[in-house]
C-alpha cells in the first residue's frame, strides 16, 4: 500500500468518526425534548390522580353541602343545565331482566327499578365514588348501600344479602360492593337500584339501559336546577322529573322544563319503623325466614314469642321486624 492510499484511508476513517459523533449528538439533541415530554406527561398523570383522589374524598362537593347517613336529608343546590357525566360507568349487574319499573306501584311511588338477581350474585359500583350509607332497614331496603359519585349522582343498591364495603370507603366503578339478596321488604331475590340527586329519585331508566347493558348517552342533563333543604322533612315539596328528550347526535339526555309536584303520604318519609310480616309457606323454617329477611332466628323468636321447639304452620303470620 503506497503513501497516497494510506492517506486516503485515514481520511475516510476520520470522516466516519466525525459522522458517527454528529449522529450521536443528533440523537442526544432529539432525546432531550422527549425526556421533557415524558416528565410533563408524568406530572399531568400525578396531577390528575391527585385531583381524582380529591374528588372521591369529597364527591360532588360543588352541589352537596353535607355528608350524613340519612338517605333523604341532603342539602345543596343543582344549577340549571347541570350535566351528569355517565362515561366511565359500569353496570351494577349483568342481569337484563327488569322485574319492576320506576313509578306508581301498589298505591305509592316505586323510587327505583328492580333487576332480577339471585342470592349471592355480585353487585358492583356503577361509578367511582364514596360510600355514604351502609345500613340495614328491615322495613324497606334490607341491607343497602348508597354511593355518592363525583358526577353528582348517588346510586342506591337494596335488598342485598351482604355488604362488602363500609361507610366512607372509596370505591371504583365495577368494584364489588355487595351480594344480591332478598332482605328487607322483598318478596323475592332482586336488586333494587336507585339514582338520586340531592335526595330526589330520578328514573334510572333515563340513564341506564339494562337490557342492552349500556348507558343511554354520554351525559344526562338536568335542565332545571333546584335547591333542597331537608328532603325528609319536605316530602310534600319533592319534585320529580318528567320523561326525557334524547338527542341522538349529541348522546345527551335532557330533562324537560316542567317538573310537576307529586305528593307522597307523610308516613312514607321513612320506612325504618314499619313492622314487616311474613306468611309461612310449606317447607319454611325459622332459619330460612331469617335469611330471607336479614335477621336471626333468635330475633324472630323474641318478636313472635316462639319457643325453641315450636313447629311452624303453613299460613302462620310471622313478624320479622
Amino acid at each position: 500500500m503506497n503513501y497516497s492510499t494510506i492517506k486516503k484511508t485515514i481520511g475516510i476513517a476520520a470522516l466516519s468518526l466525525l459522522s458517527v459523533s454528529t449522529f450521536a449528538q443528533d440523537i442526544i439533541a432529539r432525546q432531550a425534548p422527549s425526556d421533557k415530554r415524558l416528565k410533563d406527561i408524568h406530572n399531568v398523570k400525578l396531577n390528575n390522580t391527585a385531583r381524582l383522589s380529591a374528588d372521591l374524598n369529597n364527591p360532588a362537593d360543588n352541589i352537596y353541602m353535607d355528608w350524613t347517613d340519612n338517605l333523604r336529608s341532603c342539602t345543596g343546590t343543582v344549577p340549571s343545565n347541570y350535566k351528569i357525566d355517565l362515561r366511565g360507568f359500569h353496570m351494577p349487574t349483568p342481569s337484563r331482566k327488569i322485574n319492576s319499573h320506576f313509578g306508581p306501584r301498589w298505591g305509592r311511588q316505586h323510587e327505583g327499578i328492580d333487576i332480577k338477581v339471585y342470592i349471592g350474585d355480585t353487585i358492583r359500583a356503577a361509578f367511582d365514588g364514596k360510600v355514604r350509607i351502609c345500613k340495614y332497614n328491615g322495613g324497606g331496603y334490607g341491607y343497602y348501600i348508597v354511593i355518592r359519585h363525583p358526577n353528582g349522582l348517588e346510586t342506591l343498591y337494596g335488598h342485598l344479602s351482604k355488604q362488602i364495603v363500609k361507610k366512607d370507603q372509596i370505591v371504583r366503578a365495577g368494584e364489588p360492593i355487595g351480594l344480591g339478596g332478598n332482605t328487607g321488604k322483598s318478596s323475592g331475590s332482586h336488586l333494587h337500584f336507585e339514582t338520586r340527586v340531592l335526595g330526589q329519585p330520578i328514573n334510572p331508566a333515563l340513564m341506564f339501559d339494562f337490557v342492552n347493558q349500556d348507558v343511554t348517552g354520554d351525559f344526562f342533563v338536568l335542565q332545571n336546577g333546584f335547591s333542597k333543604g331537608n328532603i325528609a322533612a319536605a316530602t310534600r315539596n319533592t319534585t320529580r322529573t318528567e320523561a326525557p328528550m334524547v338527542s341522538a347526535s349529541t348522546h345527551t339526555t335532557s330533562v324537560g322544563p316542567k317538573q310537576p309536584t307529586i305528593s307522597k303520604p307523610q308516613a312514607k318519609a321513612e320506612e325504618d319503623d314499619k313492622p314487616v310480616s311474613y306468611s309461612v309457606k310449606t317447607g319454611d323454617t325459622l332459619f330460612s325466614i331469617a335469611q330471607k329477611h336479614g335477621t336471626t332466628v333468635e330475633k324472630l323468636r323474641q318478636l313472635n314469642g316462639l319457643k325453641a321447639n315450636t313447629i311452624l304452620k303453613t299460613g302462620q303470620v310471622i313478624r320479622c321486624s
